[in-house]
């Protein structure tokens, strides 16, 4: 799992439309790279909704987001264009960045196990390091944009 001070690698993956997504894109801003379960879920919806419209103020503050999920490009593209959102979203199917970063966890519903994504958004500073990281217990779907912004 990745921890606070560590440094996030360049290359994050590809996003909805295939293009190369990297750290060193994001040069002089923070970026909140936050990784969820799955497109158009409830909980999913609620948080990149909450992100879509606290975006401007996120942006003012000096914050570009990111989302990421094990979803596939054309999933994506569905998400985006259906709930309006202004940012990239990670097209993670083979979950590497998922495991770098120790979100790709073993899950339980209903007495079975599979992996999945754990929840949790973390906060990179302008020179590539983590400086926070929002957990999946603390982590407020429908608030998350605030919780960014630490509101």
């Amino acid at each position: 799992m990745m921890e606070i001070g560590d440094k996030v690698p360049d290359i994050l993956g590809k996003d909805q439309n295939g293009k190369e997504i990297k750290r060193s894109d994001f040069k002089g801003k923070k970026l909140a790279l936050y990784f969820y379960p799955k497109d158009n879920t409830s909980g999913c919806t609620a948080e990149a909704c909450s992100l879509r419209d606290g975006y401007e103020e996120l942006r003012k503050a000096g914050y570009e987001v990111v989302g990421v999920s094990k979803d596939s490009a054309k999933s994506h593209q569905g998400f985006i264009e259906k709930h309006d959102l202004p940012f990239d979203l990670i097209a993670d199917t083979e979950t590497s960045l998922q495991q770098q970063f120790g979100v790709w966890i073993e899950k339980s519903m209903y007495g079975r196990k599979y992996m999945g994504t754990q929840r949790t958004t973390f906060i990179i500073n302008e020179e590539g390091l983590i400086e926070k990281i929002i957990g999946p217990k603390e982590i407020k779907t429908k608030d998350h944009a605030n919780q960014i912004l630490e509101k």
